[in-house]
C-alpha cells in the first residue's frame, strides 16, 4: 500500500473479518499520530424511531467496539470508537467520514451470497459511490454462508 494516512475510519459490524480490517487500518496510519475512528452502526427499521432504545443491539455493538479497541491497542493508537443508529448504514458511514474529515474508509466484507451469487449487499456500493475519500475493502479468504 505504501502511503500513510493521518486519519482512517473503520466500519465494523461484528463479522469475523473486522479484526483484520482494524489491523489494516492501524497499519495505514502515520504511526501513533494518526487518528483511528471505529464505527459500529445499528440499522433501525422505519417502523421504529431512529433513536429507539434497542438494548440487545446496543450491547452487541458495545462488545464489538470494545474488542476492536483491544485489537488496535498494540499499535499504540487512541481509537475513537462510536456506536450510531441510522436508517441506512452506508449513509451513516459516509456522513461520519465527512464529519471527521478522514483520509480513508476501511470496511470488512463478509463472504455472503444472494440468490446463489456473491453479493456486496447495499452498504458497500453506497459507500463506494458517495464517499469523499479512498475506500478500502478487506475480504477474508474464508468462505462461509449465512
Amino acid at each position: 500500500m505504501g502511503s500513510t494516512f493521518s486519519s482512517v475510519l473503520v466500519s465494523v459490524a461484528g463479522n469475523d473479518s473486522d479484526e483484520e480490517a482494524v489491523k489494516m487500518a492501524c497499519g495505514m496510519l502515520n504511526g501513533n499520530k494518526g487518528r483511528l475512528h471505529i464505527l459500529y452502526i445499528i440499522e433501525v427499521e422505519r417502523t421504529w424511531p431512529v433513536d429507539a432504545e434497542i438494548p440487545v443491539a446496543t450491547a452487541r455493538g458495545d462488545a464489538v467496539l470494545r474488542r476492536m479497541e483491544e485489537v488496535a491497542q498494540p499499535f499504540k493508537l487512541d481509537p475513537q470508537a462510536e456506536l450510531l443508529q441510522s436508517r441506512q448504514a452506508g449513509h451513516a458511514v459516509v456522513q461520519e467520514a465527512v464529519d471527521k474529515d478522514v483520509d480513508a474508509i476501511v470496511m470488512a466484507v463478509p463472504y455472503q451470497t444472494r440468490y446463489g451469487e456473491f453479493s456486496l449487499g447495499t452498504t458497500i456500493p453506497y459507500v463506494f459511490e458517495h464517499a469523499p475519500c479512498q475506500v478500502i475493502l478487506w475480504r477474508d479468504g474464508r468462505f462461509t454462508t449465512s
